[in-house]
């Protein structure tokens, strides 16, 4: 069924006048690469004549919708997704195709009319997720662009580089824990959740009930929680596989963990001593669920006051933390002997 969507003044070859014409959209069957594509297709109608028609720039952008439609079925960039990649990075087509060693027109012909392959789509997704990447190919065709230019988009690629921080954090958790992610034991029978961590850790750090919440309390409640979840669900809340160190049981990749964009954490000095403190308004925990709030709220109404002290005498007890190895990563099987009740 056909809707109007706008007017617009065209030439209608029907009656060859120039005049004021509605703008009709509907959506279209058509088979294209041997698969059947669902599109929105534009067209005329002229009031005068009675007739739909096309002029040559929407013939254009028809295809362009049509072939749009069949690069998102097949799971490719569009040609909008090509236009944006280069306009964050601020670089032309042809600039962009020297620094890939593509043909002039390759990039031009992809935002058009053109099929991108897969494993130019890889390098494009590439380059829209990771700018230091993108960087370093930039580096090895700097002498294909004219130093003005390059320096130009290399401002621009460094800034964005800068700006992507959290997506490197992330990377590098996913990698430090991605050794574990095949063994249940180690991970608590889940997924690595990163939102998860962050809305763990803000939900410990807004509540009024936990005081001095300093990064090795912050990971022991974590370890607790985790493991507690574990016990009472048969998954951790997490995902995360934990290790004893010397400073107690602390979560693979902490170092990273405490520095995500939205963890509430404040460099301190205590002491004398650089310290991590973590403190957060109270505000919406969209990846817990309430079954996972029930979790954290157990161990804050047990453990959220306990000092230094008094945390470390408890985890002591516990037979994951004396039966554990040093550096050895802790199996989730021991939440069955937490030392503490629900």
């Amino acid at each position: 069924m056909m809707r109007k969507i706008g007017n617009c003044i065209a030439l209608c070859p029907f009656c060859m006048e120039e005049h004021n014409v509605s703008r009709m959209v509907e959506r279209e069957k058509a088979v294209f690469k041997n698969e059947e594509i669902i599109f929105d297709s534009e067209s005329y109608y002229c009031e005068e004549c009675g007739e739909c028609f096309e002029d040559e720039n929407l013939i254009k952008e028809n295809d362009i919708r049509l072939k749009d439609a069949y690069r998102e079925k097949m799971g490719l960039l569009k040609s909008s997704d090509i236009v944006a990649i280069r306009n964050i990075y601020g670089i032309s087509q042809s600039d962009l195709c020297r620094i890939l060693d593509w043909g002039g027109k390759t990039i031009t012909r992809y935002e058009s009319h053109q099929i991108q392959d897969k494993a130019h789509d890889m390098i494009l997704r590439k380059i829209s997720e990771d700018p230091g990447w993108y960087i370093d190919i930039l580096v090895e065709s700097q002498k294909a662009i004219p130093e003005q230019t390059y320096n130009r988009y290399y401002a621009k690629a460094l800034s964005l580089y800068t700006k992507s921080e959290d997506y490197y954090l992330r990377k590098c958790i996913e990698a430090n824990c991605s050794e574990y992610a095949n063994n249940p034991q180690f991970v608590g029978n889940a997924s690595l959740s990163i939102n998860k961590i962050i809305d763990v850790i803000k939900y410990y750090a807004s509540s009024r009930e936990v005081t001095s919440l300093y990064k090795s309390k912050l990971m022991e409640l974590m370890w607790y929680s985790d493991f507690l979840s574990y016990r009472e669900r048969n998954h951790s809340i997490t995902g995360l596989p934990y290790m004893v160190l010397p400073s107690g049981i602390m979560p693979e990749g902490h170092d990273y963990l405490i520095k995500l964009k939205d963890v509430p954490c404040e460099d301190v000095i205590v002491d004398g001593n650089e310290a991590y403190y973590f403190h957060a308004d109270e505000s919406d925990y969209y990846s817990l669920t309430d079954d996972d709030k029930s979790i954290l709220d157990t161990i804050i109404s047990v453990m959220g006051a306990w000092g230094k002290e008094k945390l470390i005498n408890q985890l002591e007890k516990e037979r994951a933390y004396k039966e554990t190895k040093m550096k050895n990563i802790v199996l989730y099987d021991y939440a069955k002997d937490l030392q503490i009740a629900p």
